[in-house]
């Protein structure tokens, strides 16, 4: 018989996931109705700033939490080695995934392409979790620290090379920008949740889970929805709004 190495997936986990991906959607149909001139929303203050920092929060919570119970149920059952080629080649996808957005919104949209994105961040939190996935309390220190430092590094200025860190040009300016201070802390909050949410990879006892099927099939299938959302939103507003003369967005410097 055939051993498993992923463990049972959680519906709460997946509703979660599947109601950022609901936020992802609603926020990015407004952005696009700003970027493309169709309509004059504010998207960067306010309501749609809010809800952009909090659906990407909360992706990367979850992203945090799933890395506790997978390496939970994983380190049981594999080799040192194995656990972590499993999570290297699993970040090193996410990243190329990444890499590929960059090429795309560099082809696309030059002046505000995406350089060091969501996927960008997750691929390397993921890569790097051997290091740090079996820790507890340490995970909510240390994600507290990536939180604390982010307002500090973004005023840092230096070179694009440092764009993953936080530290970026003057009038740097791209439609997605998450580097490792602060949003890695998040992650790390995350894994720190699971240990305590879900110990050794299982839900506590005496947990009744929830069941929603539609946002738990998004939440199953949010990395293809989000590769997709963006042509699919773009694609219908163009087509709904071909006759728009409205003054298109410049995005603003970080």
């Amino acid at each position: 018989m055939k051993i498993s190495h992923v463990p049972a997936r959680f519906p709460e986990i997946d509703i979660a996931r599947g109601a950022a991906v609901i936020m992802m959607v609603v926020f990015h149909t407004a952005f696009d109705l700003r970027f493309l001139g169709i309509a004059p929303l504010n998207v960067t203050t306010g309501f749609f700033r809010l809800l952009a920092l909090s659906t990407a929060g909360l992706f990367l919570f979850l992203v945090g939490l799933s890395l506790s119970i997978s390496a939970a149920y994983a380190e049981t059952r594999l080799t040192r080695r194995e656990f972590v080629m499993k999570y290297f080649s699993r970040g090193a996808f996410i990243f190329a995934l990444g890499l590929g957005i960059t090429l795309v919104t560099w082809l696309l949209i030059p002046s505000v392409f995406i350089r060091f994105g969501i996927l960008h961040l997750i691929g390397l939190a993921v890569m790097a979790s051997p290091l740090y996935s079996r820790f507890t309390w340490q995970n909510l220190l240390l994600g507290a620290v990536f939180i604390a430092l982010g307002p500090v590094v973004a005023g840092i200025r230096g070179s694009g090379w440092l764009l993953w860190s936080g530290i970026h040009p003057p009038l740097f300016a791209s439609v997605d920008y998450t580097p490792i201070f602060p949003w890695m802390g998040v992650v790390l909050i995350g894994v720190f949740a699971g240990s305590v949410i879900y110990p050794r990879g299982k839900r506590r006892p005496g947990f009744s889970p929830v069941s929603f099927a539609p946002l738990e099939f998004l939440g199953r299938h949010s990395l293809a929805v989000y590769l997709v959302h963006q042509p699919v939103i773009i694609a219908l507003l163009l087509l709904l709004f071909s006759g728009s003369t409205a003054v298109p967005f410049t995005m603003p410097g970080f």
